[in-house]
């Protein structure tokens, strides 16, 4: 594993932090009111308009492609969030719990991003980016139909899996797209 990787992967999920904890003291955690497939499509909506500016060269928003990766990843630690929570859960939690979460989750992501990429030898650099907005599409797609199917699969692993995937290459477009820097 590159140290390379380590540094801007750190980089990338510094910054997706510090605006999750900065929205976090703004909104408190209202997100925590979003069911799963609410999540979901909202990830759906951000990689969907990533596809649109990608394939009309242009657009009309501020937010830009950057921007939307950032919500992909921390809209990814808020599922993963609301997956570990008792269903019992208060929907108002305290900052620091919520700190303690995001970083329990992108450190679980962490680990399984650099074992996956010790196994296929960092192939996502010479991805195009463009490859990489269609992978989440398609993982969305995936997540959509575990979701639709109550969790009931045969073979495939579980929405966590998806939205784990999800984010890490969310991570990978940003570090491609310079945003580590």
């Amino acid at each position: 594993m590159s140290n390379q990787t380590q540094h801007e992967y750190d980089q990338v999920i510094g910054k997706c932090r510090r605006l999750f904890l900065a929205k976090t003291h703004d909104y408190g955690t209202a997100w925590r009111i979003m069911r799963l497939p609410s999540i979901t499509d909202q990830i759906y909506i951000k990689a969907q308009r990533i596809r649109s500016i990608q394939e009309k060269g242009t657009q009309l928003v501020a937010d830009g492609v950057d921007e939307e990766f950032v919500a992909i990843i921390n809209y990814c630690v808020m599922a993963l969030m609301q997956l570990r929570l008792p269903a019992d859960a208060p929907l108002d939690l305290e900052p620091t719990e919520v700190e303690v979460a995001y970083n329990e989750q992108v450190e679980e992501n962490r680990r399984l991003l650099f074992a996956k990429n010790h196994d296929y030898g960092e192939a996502w650099r010479q991805m195009r980016v463009e490859s990489i907005t269609d992978i989440i599409l398609m993982k969305l797609h995936r997540t959509k139909q575990i979701e639709d199917l109550a969790g009931l699969t045969r073979v495939s692993e579980g929405v966590d899996a998806n939205y784990r995937d999800m984010l890490n290459y969310a991570v990978f477009a940003l570090i491609k797209l310079g945003y580590s820097a």
